[in-house]
This record gives structure tokens, sequence and C-alpha cells, in this order.
């Protein structure tokens, strides 16, 4: 897998290490969380399981309609 450096400043890296210990996990866990719940936000299947879903999903679901212009409307 590859490997890549992240540069955090101390205040940053020493939150981060708290919260690691504090819920029991490593920081490999929480990047995984954090890169994971980017990823969803902008709607991109992490796997997949999501691959499919989204791609069975309705076109409408997925995308709001427009609706057509009226009659007579000004532009």
């Amino acid at each position: 897998m590859p490997k890549k450096l992240i540069d955090f400043d101390e205040d940053t890296f020493q939150k981060l290490t708290m919260l690691g210990r504090d819920r029991m996990g490593t920081f490999q866990e929480l990047a995984d969380e954090a890169f994971a719940d980017l990823l969803r936000k902008h709607g991109v299947p992490l796997d997949l399981k999501d691959a499919l879903k989204k791609s069975a999903a309705p076109k409408s679901a997925s995308k709001p309609q427009r609706r057509p212009p009226r009659k007579g409307a000004k532009k």
C-alpha cells in the first residue's frame, strides 16, 4: 500500500493523538474514518457495494430536476 507523509502543526497532532487514545484506536483508524467521510461527502463510492447502490439508484434521486420555463416568462 502506498504511504504518504502528512504534516500537522503540533497542536493538531496532539489533539489527534489524544482522540485516538480516548477512542482506544490508532492514528491510522482516525485517518481512515476521516478520509471515508470526505469521500462520502463528495459522493465517491467507498467500495463495490456503495458503487453498485449508487449505479442502481434512480437518476432523479441523484440529480434534482429543473422545471421547464413558464410560458410567457421574461428572460
